[in-house]
Protein backbone atom coordinates (compact mmCIF):
# COMPACT_ATOMS: atom_id res chain seq x y z
CA UNK A 1 0.00 0.00 0.00
CA UNK A 2 1.50 3.54 -0.84
CA UNK A 3 1.05 6.38 1.25
CA UNK A 4 0.62 9.85 -0.30
CA UNK A 5 3.50 12.66 1.39
CA UNK A 6 0.33 14.36 3.11
CA UNK A 7 -1.17 11.31 4.25
CA UNK A 8 2.31 10.64 5.64
CA UNK A 9 2.51 14.42 7.51
CA UNK A 10 -1.08 13.88 8.48
CA UNK A 11 -0.37 10.45 10.21
CA UNK A 12 2.86 11.65 11.85
CA UNK A 13 1.31 15.00 13.09
CA UNK A 14 -1.71 12.62 14.67
CA UNK A 15 0.73 10.33 16.50
CA UNK A 16 3.10 13.63 17.42
CA UNK A 17 0.14 15.36 19.12
CA UNK A 18 -1.26 12.16 20.72
CA UNK A 19 1.90 11.21 22.30
CA UNK A 20 2.32 15.17 23.25
CA UNK A 21 -1.33 14.65 25.22
CA UNK A 22 0.02 11.12 26.75
CA UNK A 23 3.24 12.85 28.15
CA UNK A 24 1.47 15.73 29.50
CA UNK A 25 -1.32 13.95 31.54
CA UNK A 26 1.28 11.61 33.01
CA UNK A 27 3.49 14.47 33.85
CA UNK A 28 0.36 16.08 35.44
CA UNK A 29 -0.57 12.97 36.99
CA UNK A 30 3.12 11.52 38.47
CA UNK A 31 5.79 14.44 38.72
CA UNK A 32 3.06 16.91 39.77
CA UNK A 33 1.41 14.99 42.82
CA UNK A 34 -2.28 15.81 40.84
CA UNK A 35 -4.01 12.55 41.53
CA UNK A 36 -7.24 12.47 42.88
CA UNK A 37 -8.06 12.49 46.68
CA UNK A 38 -7.79 8.81 47.97
CA UNK A 39 -10.02 6.85 50.01
CA UNK A 40 -7.84 4.86 51.64
CA UNK A 41 -8.96 5.86 55.43
CA UNK A 42 -12.09 4.47 56.58
CA UNK A 43 -14.37 5.01 60.01
CA UNK A 44 -17.20 4.45 61.20
CA UNK A 45 -19.67 7.26 59.84
CA UNK A 46 -21.95 7.16 63.62
CA UNK A 47 -18.69 7.08 65.60
CA UNK A 48 -17.40 10.32 64.09
CA UNK A 49 -17.40 13.05 66.65
CA UNK A 50 -15.64 10.42 69.33
CA UNK A 51 -12.96 8.86 66.43
CA UNK A 52 -9.81 11.31 66.47
CA UNK A 53 -8.90 13.83 64.51
CA UNK A 54 -12.80 14.42 64.38
CA UNK A 55 -13.10 14.66 67.70
CA UNK A 56 -11.71 17.90 68.20
CA UNK A 57 -12.11 19.45 64.64
CA UNK A 58 -9.94 22.48 63.51
CA UNK A 59 -7.23 24.30 62.20
CA UNK A 60 -3.72 22.66 63.69
CA UNK A 61 -0.45 24.06 62.48
CA UNK A 62 2.22 21.06 61.63
CA UNK A 63 5.04 23.05 60.41
CA UNK A 64 6.54 26.06 59.18
CA UNK A 65 3.58 27.81 57.61
CA UNK A 66 1.88 24.42 56.94
CA UNK A 67 -1.67 23.79 58.61
CA UNK A 68 -3.54 20.68 58.85
CA UNK A 69 -7.64 21.41 58.65
CA UNK A 70 -10.00 18.50 60.33
CA UNK A 71 -13.40 18.97 59.18
CA UNK A 72 -16.99 17.29 59.70
CA UNK A 73 -19.41 17.79 57.11
CA UNK A 74 -23.07 17.00 58.41
CA UNK A 75 -26.75 18.00 57.06
CA UNK A 76 -26.32 21.45 56.15
CA UNK A 77 -23.30 22.23 57.59
CA UNK A 78 -19.61 21.89 58.45
CA UNK A 79 -17.76 21.66 61.39
CA UNK A 80 -15.34 24.52 62.12
CA UNK A 81 -17.82 26.91 60.82
CA UNK A 82 -15.08 29.63 59.87
CA UNK A 83 -11.44 29.11 59.64
CA UNK A 84 -8.88 31.70 59.63
CA UNK A 85 -5.63 31.42 58.00
CA UNK A 86 -2.55 33.29 56.77
CA UNK A 87 -1.80 33.93 53.52
CA UNK A 88 0.50 31.58 51.94
CA UNK A 89 -0.15 28.73 53.82
CA UNK A 90 -0.81 25.59 53.05
CA UNK A 91 -3.51 23.84 54.10
CA UNK A 92 -4.23 20.16 54.15
CA UNK A 93 -7.71 19.57 54.55
CA UNK A 94 -8.76 15.65 55.75
CA UNK A 95 -12.77 15.85 55.93
CA UNK A 96 -15.94 13.00 56.36
CA UNK A 97 -19.38 13.12 56.49
CA UNK A 98 -21.69 11.58 59.23
CA UNK A 99 -24.80 10.97 57.45
CA UNK A 100 -24.95 11.30 53.92
CA UNK A 101 -23.02 12.09 50.76
CA UNK A 102 -21.63 15.70 50.89
CA UNK A 103 -19.41 17.92 48.38
CA UNK A 104 -16.75 20.36 49.24
CA UNK A 105 -15.65 22.92 46.84
CA UNK A 106 -13.62 26.01 46.76
CA UNK A 107 -14.68 27.93 43.61
CA UNK A 108 -11.98 29.87 42.26
CA UNK A 109 -9.25 27.21 43.72
CA UNK A 110 -8.93 23.54 42.78
CA UNK A 111 -10.50 22.05 46.07
CA UNK A 112 -13.37 19.80 44.93
CA UNK A 113 -13.98 16.30 46.79
CA UNK A 114 -16.91 14.35 47.48
CA UNK A 115 -17.44 13.41 51.16
CA UNK A 116 -18.75 10.10 51.99
CA UNK A 117 -19.71 8.70 55.28
CA UNK A 118 -17.25 6.77 56.45
CA UNK A 119 -14.43 7.51 54.38
CA UNK A 120 -11.67 10.36 54.95
CA UNK A 121 -10.88 12.62 51.91
CA UNK A 122 -7.76 14.50 52.21
CA UNK A 123 -6.60 17.32 49.74
CA UNK A 124 -3.64 19.83 49.95
CA UNK A 125 -4.20 23.47 48.60
CA UNK A 126 -2.10 26.62 48.91
CA UNK A 127 -3.80 29.52 49.65
CA UNK A 128 -1.55 32.38 48.55
CA UNK A 129 -3.94 35.05 48.15
CA UNK A 130 -5.41 36.94 50.55
CA UNK A 131 -9.53 37.15 51.11
CA UNK A 132 -12.21 35.14 52.14
CA UNK A 133 -13.28 31.99 50.39
CA UNK A 134 -16.28 30.05 50.45
CA UNK A 135 -16.61 26.64 51.03
CA UNK A 136 -19.82 25.12 48.86
CA UNK A 137 -21.35 21.79 49.38
CA UNK A 138 -21.89 20.81 45.79
CA UNK A 139 -23.94 17.25 46.21
CA UNK A 140 -27.59 17.46 46.78
CA UNK A 141 -27.60 16.49 50.63
CA UNK A 142 -31.31 17.42 51.46
CA UNK A 143 -33.91 19.95 51.59
CA UNK A 144 -31.63 22.58 52.96
CA UNK A 145 -28.81 22.07 50.55
CA UNK A 146 -28.88 25.64 48.96
CA UNK A 147 -27.70 26.88 52.86
CA UNK A 148 -24.48 24.67 53.05
CA UNK A 149 -21.25 26.95 53.18
CA UNK A 150 -18.91 27.87 55.81
CA UNK A 151 -15.63 30.51 54.58
CA UNK A 152 -12.12 30.41 55.06
CA UNK A 153 -10.49 33.67 55.62
CA UNK A 154 -6.92 34.20 54.71
CA UNK A 155 -5.24 36.84 56.80
CA UNK A 156 -2.87 38.79 54.80
CA UNK A 157 0.72 39.98 56.39
CA UNK A 158 -0.77 42.62 58.02
CA UNK A 159 -3.41 40.35 59.46
CA UNK A 160 -5.99 42.27 57.51
CA UNK A 161 -7.75 40.46 54.09
CA UNK A 162 -8.19 42.29 51.38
Amino acid sequence: MHLHKYEKIWLLFGGGVLVLFLLILSVNSFAMGMTPPSHMEMIDPTKVDQTPPFDNPGLKQVGDNEYELVMTAFIFGYTPNEIEIPAGAKVTFKVTSKDVVHGFAIPGTNVNMMITPGYISTLTHTFSDPGEYLILCNEYCGIGHQVMATRIVVKGKEGEES
